[in-house]
C-alpha cells in the first residue's frame, strides 16, 4: 500500500487544483466553455509528471518504467475519479440549471444527457492521463546510451 500513497496523494491534489480551476471559471460564467477544459490536460499533466518525478526521487534504485507508469495513472485516475464525482453533484445540487446551460452551448439538439456528460468527463480524464503518463515516461525511463543525461 505503500508504493501507492504519493500517487494518491498527487490524485488529490489534481482533483483539488481541477475543482479550484471549474469554480474560478464559474465565477466568471465562464465554465459552460468547453476551450476552457482543455486547460484541465495542463493541471492533470502537472500533476502526473510530478508524481512520476518524485516516485524517482523518492527510490532511485528502485525506480523502473513499471513504477513510473503505475504511479502517473493512479494519480491521474483519482484525480479524475474525485473531479467527476464533484462535477456530477455540482451538476446536480449545487447548479441545477448547469445542465441546460451546458445542453444549450454544446448540443442543442439533446434534452437529457447527465449520463454522456459525466461519462465524457471520465473518459477525457482517463484518456489523457494514459497518454501523458506514456510520455513522461519516455523523459524517466532508463536509457542504454551512456551519453544521455537523466531528467
Amino acid at each position: 500500500m505503500k508504493q501507492f500513497t504519493l500517487p494518491i496523494r498527487f490524485g488529490i491534489a489534481v482533483s483539488g487544483s481541477l475543482i479550484a480551476y471549474f469554480l474560478i471559471l464559474s465565477l466568471f460564467n465562464l465554465h459552460t466553455n468547453i476551450f476552457f477544459s482543455l486547460f484541465n490536460g495542463v493541471i492533470t499533466g502537472f500533476g502526473i509528471y510530478e508524481a512520476i518525478r518524485y516516485r524517482r526521487i523518492e527510490d532511485p534504485e528502485k525506480f523502473d518504467y513499471r513504477r513510473g507508469f503505475m504511479a502517473g495513472v493512479v494519480t491521474g485516475f483519482v484525480g479524475t475519479l474525485i473531479f467527476t464525482i464533484f462535477f456530477a453533484l455540482y451538476c446536480t445540487e449545487i447548479n441545477p440549471e448547469f445542465m441546460q446551460q451546458i445542453a444549450q452551448a454544446w448540443f442543442k439538439s439533446f434534452k437529457s444527457f447527465e449520463a454522456i456528460l459525466f461519462f465524457t468527463v471520465a473518459i477525457m480524464g482517463f484518456a489523457t492521463t494514459l497518454v501523458l503518463t506514456l510520455s513522461f515516461m519516455q523523459l524517466f525511463k532508463s536509457s542504454n546510451n551512456p551519453n544521455k543525461k537523466p531528467v
